[in-house]
C-alpha cells in the first residue's frame, strides 16, 4: 500500500486473504496485546484468543493462582504447550503473555508457526496501564516502574526477533491496529 493512504476495508479483506498463519502478538505486559489483539482480528475479520485466557481455563486456576502454587517455570511450561495448541488451532490473532516469547522453545514455536508482532511501548503508559489492575504476579512485590524498566531491558532482546515491531502509543487502540496491518503488508 502506498504510505500515508489510508487501507480501505477491501485492502484489509486482501491482506488478511493472504496471511496462511496466525498472528501473534509479543511484548510486555500493558502494551495492549490483548485489547489490540481484539480490535485487530476484528478489523482482519478473523479470531481472538487470549492466550492467558485459554491457560487459566486449562488449569481451572487463575495466573496468580499458578504462580503462587506451582512457580514461574511450571507456569511457562503449561504456557508453552497452550500456545503451541492455540497456533495449531487458529489463524487468527493470538495475544501472549509477556513472558511468553522469552522462553526459548515458545518463542522457537512462534517464530516458526506464526507471524509474531512485537507491540512495544513507553516506560510511562506500561505503568500508566498496568497500574489499573491488581493481576500482575510479576508487579506485586516492588515498583512497578523499576520492574516494566529491568523486564523492558531484559526482554527487549528476545522481542526483537520478531520480525514485525509496531509502536503502541496512548491513542485510540485502533491506531495501532491499523499499524499492525500495515507492517503485515509489508512484510507479506
Amino acid at each position: 500500500m502506498t504510505a500515508n493512504v489510508p487501507l480501505t476495508q477491501t485492502d484489509i479483506a486482501a491482506i488478511s486473504r493472504r496471511l496462511d498463519r496466525p498472528v501473534v502478538l509479543v511484548g510486555l505486559m500493558g502494551v495492549g496485546k490483548s485489547t489490540v489483539g481484539r480490535r485487530l482480528a476484528s478489523m482482519l475479520n478473523r479470531d481472538f484468543v487470549d492466550a492467558d485466557d485459554a491457560i487459566e481455563q486449562a488449569a481451572q486456576r487463575s495466573i496468580p493462582e499458578i504462580f503462587d502454587e506451582f512457580g514461574e517455570g511450571y507456569f511457562r511450561d503449561g504456557e508453552r504447550r497452550v500456545i503451541g495448541r492455540l497456533i495449531e488451532e487458529s489463524t487468527g490473532v493470538i495475544a501472549t503473555g509477556g513472558g511468553a516469547f522469552v522462553d526459548t522453545e515458545t518463542r522457537q514455536i512462534i517464530l516458526e508457526r506464526g507471524l509474531a508482532v512485537w507491540i512495544d511501548c513507553d516506560i510511562d503508559t506500561l505503568v500508566e496501564r498496568t497500574s489499573r489492575r491488581n493481576t500482575r504476579p510479576l508487579l506485586r512485590n516492588g515498583d512497578p516502574r523499576k520492574i516494566l524498566t529491568d523486564l523492558m531491558g531484559a526482554r527487549q532482546q528476545f522481542y526483537a526477533q520478531a520480525p514485525i515491531r509496531v509502536e503502541s502509543h496512548d491513542g485510540p487502540h485502533s491506531d495501532t491496529a491499523r499499524a499492525i496491518i500495515e507492517a503485515i503488508d509489508e512484510w507479506l
